[in-house]
């Protein structure tokens, strides 16, 4: 690898990263194409095989959307630091073609099916759980990673601090997605009596049934299983998060409030997602206020 300072380099002056000898970029039959890494020198370059890059195109996708956008942006973030201090002229990701996102339909538990599913989760054991994520709203992994040093069944308060996830096989405790995930969320007296009612033996407020943290995708089946077994539709487990927000918003908690509840990190992302029950709930106060005026008018 040589590692090039676009600082002293003319080429590199005028282009930020340069361009490598054309017999450097060429490799045998198959063009290795390289690419820009930052280092204590300057600027290095890698190869990237394009046989390689076939080869992946090729193979079952991998990488979500979202997580493309994610790294993307984390690389885009780290060369505009290095724009800043001079490293090079101007950031490669700029204009770069990224997968769009596909909008998921969001499904609600309706509040006229709350009685029926909570029967059917009580029926299987299951019901602590989903009382407890409905009255919330804390993602799957959020849930599961509750402990029961992190409540404070006096002043209900529950503390958010790390979330369950399934990787390469294993289930495992991890760090929440964002600074604005570790929060400390209120619950109301009913959701208190609910945990106070629970064993406390294990150190997690839910555990597998060998002890240690539960895994995420037995959630989802088991939601599955009392969706089906009470004649409900199916919906995913972070619907039952979409159905706290919009229940939260109908009863009137504002955006701000949701937001900081949901660990978004905006309240304008909450706002965003929420934007179709806010634009009913302002023609309900619409509504509201001209019946009032209206009535003013009567003699």
């Amino acid at each position: 690898m040589r590692s090039i300072d676009s600082s002293n380099s003319s080429w590199g002056k005028e282009i930020g990263l340069g361009s490598p000898p054309a017999k450097e970029m060429i490799s045998g039959s198959d063009a290795a194409f390289r690419m820009p890494r930052i280092n204590e020198g300057g600027v290095a370059w890698i190869p990237f095989d394009n046989k390689r890059s076939t080869e992946a195109r090729n193979k079952p996708k991998g990488l979500s959307v979202k997580t493309v956008r994610n790294i993307n942006q984390m690389i885009s973030s780290a060369l505009n630091c290095a724009v800043e201090q001079r490293l090079i002229l101007s950031n490669p990701t700029r204009g770069c073609v990224l997968p769009k996102l596909e909008k998921k339909e969001m499904k609600i538990l309706p509040p006229e099916s709350l009685g029926t599913f909570f029967e059917e989760a009580q029926r299987s054991g299951v019901f602590e759980l989903y009382y407890v994520d409905l009255a919330t709203g804390l993602r799957r992994g959020e849930l599961l990673g509750l402990k029961w040093n992190d409540i404070d069944l006096k002043k209900g308060i529950i503390h958010v601090r790390r979330q369950i996830l399934r990787q390469n096989g294993e289930v495992i405790e991890a760090p929440l997605k964002t600074k604005n995930s570790y929060r400390n969320i209120a619950i109301g007296a009913d959701a208190v009596e609910v945990l106070k009612g629970m064993d406390q033996t294990d150190e997690y407020v839910f555990p597998s049934p060998h002890g240690g943290p539960m895994s995420p995708d037995s959630v989802l089946h088991m939601l599955q299983r009392v969706l089906k077994r009470a004649g409900l539709e199916r919906i995913r487990f972070h619907d039952l998060r979409h159905t706290f927000s919009v229940l939260a918003l109908q009863n009137g908690v504002d955006i701000k409030t949701l937001s900081a509840m949901l660990g978004h990190y905006s309240a304008g992302f909450t706002l965003d997602t929420y934007a179709h029950v806010t634009t009913s709930m302002q023609k309900q106060a619409a509504n509201a206020v001209g019946n009032f005026l209206s009535g003013a008018l009567q003699p």
